[in-house]
């Protein structure tokens, strides 16, 4: 089992949905965050005053698959979230010891389907 976390631009995220959706991945959990990265921020004027902006608006994506879907729902979500520019974002993969299904007591790879 895995944890994949996606992080992307917010305007992304109707499209990347819908590449998870044609996949058969179903199971998500959506934040809106502030973060930086290559991209830096960009400055802007503000009632005169030069701001800069470091952290820009970013969603982070949690999804946990069974092993075998990891490629498949990594290639779904480059799909949707990529626009070719830069702080498109980034997909970290993370092992997942164990889970527990709340409602059924249902453990391990059976909470995934």
């Amino acid at each position: 089992m895995k944890l994949i976390i996606a992080y992307f631009r917010p305007e992304q995220l109707n499209a990347v949905k819908q590449a998870l959706y044609a996949i058969g991945v179903h199971s998500m959990s959506a934040t809106n965050i502030a973060g930086s990265g290559r991209q830096k921020g960009y400055t802007e004027t503000y009632r005169g005053v030069m701001i800069e902006v470091n952290l820009l608006k970013k969603v982070r994506l949690e999804v946990a698959v069974k092993d075998e879907k990891v490629v498949e729902t990594m290639d779904a979500i480059s799909a949707g979230a990529q626009t070719g520019k830069e702080g498109d974002g980034m997909i970290f993969v993370l092992d997942i010891a164990d889970a527990r299904r709340i409602r059924t007591g249902e453990t391990g790879a059976a909470v995934f389907g």
